[in-house]
């Protein structure tokens, strides 16, 4: 089981990704350092609680927004 990956989609493109991989560790694969940061998993918003407690299978789609404010 080790070495194991799972394909999802993360912000239209495919990402290659160690299996068993929860949305917290998604994101700071990705280096996404944003405080405001809003994430969809499967259409659906994912408070930052849940990162942890939201594991990643194939097939998923993942949207990571980062909001601009001001003006």
């Amino acid at each position: 089981m080790e070495n194991e990956t799972i394909t999802i989609t993360v912000n239209g493109f495919d990402e290659r990704l160690p299996a068993g991989i929860d949305l917290e560790r998604l994101i700071a694969h990705l280096k996404e350092g944003d405080t405001d940061l809003i994430v969809e998993h499967n259409g659906r918003f994912v408070y930052p609680k849940d990162y942890p407690l939201t594991e990643l299978v194939p097939g998923d789609r993942v949207e990571l927004i980062n909001p601009n404010f001001g003006g």
